[in-house]
């Protein structure tokens, strides 16, 4: 058993709460521009004193509406900013937010909502509110449905409604509330079965907050910025929305990812936040461009450069040659791509899933590095992660501070320390399975270095046994796949089965672009070209690249290309982009059954 335990930070007191940030910047630093939102186009600033100002009066509509200490109020929208203000809104009225994905089907906001017993619910259009009212009928106690778009507004009502409600109020109710109190019930978008409830304390946020401050002071800094695109009800994104606005780090919100290019381009942020899909996409966006442009053969040139620099820097440092072709394609190739993030950003946070090597010493050669980290909604976002101190490509970091990791007898990764939560909501059996003497199991299987950076090796509960008895962990080879611009998914099968195979997507995205550069007819579908030599080639490299990293006997022999993708509507991949495997393999039985056909 091998274990790494990260000093301690500063210690969160037992009095204090997340709301307290709040009115610290008011009084200290009232000008600070807290936010820039988006208006018609236009990104305006919300300083510091204005949004306490404007917390102060949803906090007390949600009051006057009987909003209690400790009472439960869900919230489902995209990531706009009255996401951040009613989030800090609720914690200040002393109540206790429940994050629910905009994509959730209405038996999911059933789930969520009469599991958690709330009593509020704010959402976003009138589509969610349908949603809403489809379900309430079986709920009990949920009072209120305020929604956030529309002829009136939940910020202008409630700012309304509490209109008599006193400051005095406001403050014993916020200063009521205490450290180890429920901040939030995080429900886990669920791989298998339903959702559980994570209970995540206000001691559980703070301590992510500072861990997070410690370990990347050059990001988390007044005067820089941060645009946020993911699900803020996903903890990965709303833990470093919290943390920016107690760095006093400008905080920027765009719902729609397809404007992501034109917004980072006027929001200019100093860094991002992601998924590996994101820089999936703009490295194959740049690198489809580039050919398709006739450039192809520079862009090539540059990436193998930029990574080869990057290794370098591992190494003591590239030599003298290698720093003038990295200096030459700095100006054709690099600032480009910064640009394309804004043309400030310096560096990038990736979380959800492994990045792969590959593509993080790219973005590290281009001038933008990507620090890869890792954690659960348990751990309240990271629990590991690189910095610009400690950085290791192909490990996810040591562990935050006051964290520990633990690598138990059969691989599996455990972690303790404040980040980590304490128990499930009305789920005692989970929490006990998943909680020994504070000791929180992952799931997750990994290795942890000598000097404290932990590697991801797969998920426990996912490992692969074949027919001849070969363990099998597909995460490495299904992440690698994916790593290839033609190929959005990619699961691998082959449970009580002779050999290891694969049901493959295609990218729809990246598929005209392929189209075009390989002759292929404009109308055809995925559907058309799933048996198309040159589609199966490349495929076939990228199930070649994988297989390098194993043994014979764990390399996947067949694959299959499904004519559709994975969609979350098909419940198929969770709002976090991970796989259904239960409801894949039900779905493409047919598929799975032909690649095993002699």
């Amino acid at each position: 058993m091998r274990e790494y335990s990260a000093p301690a930070g500063k210690p969160v007191t037992d009095d204090e709460n997340l709301a307290d940030v709040v009115w610290a910047n008011a009084e200290r630093f009232s000008d600070v521009v807290s936010f820039r939102r988006q208006v018609e186009g236009t990104w305006l600033d919300v300083t510091a004193k204005d949004f306490a100002d404007q917390v102060t009066a949803v906090a007390k509509g949600l009051i006057a509406a009987g909003v209690g200490h400790g009472d439960r109020v869900a919230l489902m929208s995209k990531t706009r900013y009255e996401w951040t203000l009613i989030d800090f809104a609720i914690w200040a009225a002393g109540a206790v937010t429940v994050p629910i994905y905009e994509t959730s089907s209405a038996e999911q906001v059933h789930w969520i909502l009469s599991d958690s017993a709330a009593k509020a619910v704010l959402v976003e259009t009138e589509l969610h509110r349908d949603e809403v009212d489809q379900v309430r009928g079986r709920l009990d106690g949920l009072d209120h449905v305020w929604r956030i778009e529309g002829d009136s507004p939940a910020v202008d009502e409630l700012t309304a409604l509490g209109a008599e409600v006193s400051d005095e109020d406001l403050l014993a109710r916020r200063r009521g509330v205490r450290a180890d109190e429920p901040a939030t019930i995080v429900y886990t978008s669920g791989t298998t079965g339903r959702p559980k409830g994570v209970v995540l304390t206000h001691r559980n946020l703070l301590a992510e907050i500072r861990a997070d401050i410690e370990a990347f002071p050059e990001l988390m800094e007044q005067g820089n910025s941060l645009l946020c695109f993911l699900p803020l009800a996903h903890i990965l994104a709303r833990a470093i929305a919290v943390t920016a606005l107690s760095a006093r780090v400008t905080l920027g919100h765009t719902p729609d990812v397809k404007n992501l290019v034109p917004d980072l381009g006027t929001f200019r942020p100093t860094f991002v936040v992601a998924v590996p899909r994101v820089f999936e996409k703009v490295y194959n966006t740049a690198k489809q461009k580039a050919h398709g442009d006739g450039k192809g053969k520079i862009f090539d040139a540059a990436e193998a450069t930029a990574v080869a620099y990057s290794e370098a820097q591992d190494r003591g440092g590239a030599g003298i040659g290698l720093r003038a072709k990295h200096l030459l394609f700095d100006k054709l190739v690099y600032g480009k791509l910064r640009a394309a993030l804004g043309g400030r950003c310096v560096a990038a946070v990736s979380g959800g899933a492994p990045l792969g090597a590959r593509l993080a010493h790219f973005f590290r050669g281009i001038g933008v590095p990507v620090f890869e980290g890792y954690g659960l909604t348990e751990t309240s976002a990271a629990a590991n992660v690189n910095t610009t101190a400690a950085f290791r490509v192909g490990t996810v970091g040591r562990p935050v501070a006051g964290t520990s990791v633990r690598i138990a007898e059969d691989g599996e990764i455990l972690l303790k320390g404040d980040v980590v939560f304490g128990a499930y909501h009305n789920n005692e059996a989970a929490t006990a399975e998943s909680l020994t003497d504070g000791w929180f199991h992952t799931g997750d299987l990994g290795r942890l270095d000598d000097d404290g950076y932990l590697r991801i090796t797969g998920r426990k509960k996912e490992i692969i046994v074949t027919a001849g008895g070969k363990n099998v962990a597909p995460s490495g080879l299904e992440d690698t796949i994916k790593a290839a611009p033609l190929i959005s998914q990619a699961m691998v099968v082959g449970d009580q089965r002779p050999f290891i195979a694969a049901l493959v997507t295609v990218d729809e995205e990246y598929f005209p672009s392929w189209k075009n550069q390989h002759g292929k007819p404009a109308q055809a579908t995925v559907a058309d070209l799933v048996q198309d030599p040159e589609l199966l080639a490349e495929i076939q490299a990228a199930v070649d690249e994988a297989n390098k990293q194993v043994s014979h006997a764990e390399a996947i022999k067949k694959f299959t290309v499904l004519a559709n993708d994975f969609t979350e509507a098909g419940g198929e991949i969770t709002p976090s982009l991970k796989l259904k495997r239960n409801v894949v393999t039900k779905n493409y039985a047919n598929d799975i059954e032909a690649l095993y056909r002699k």
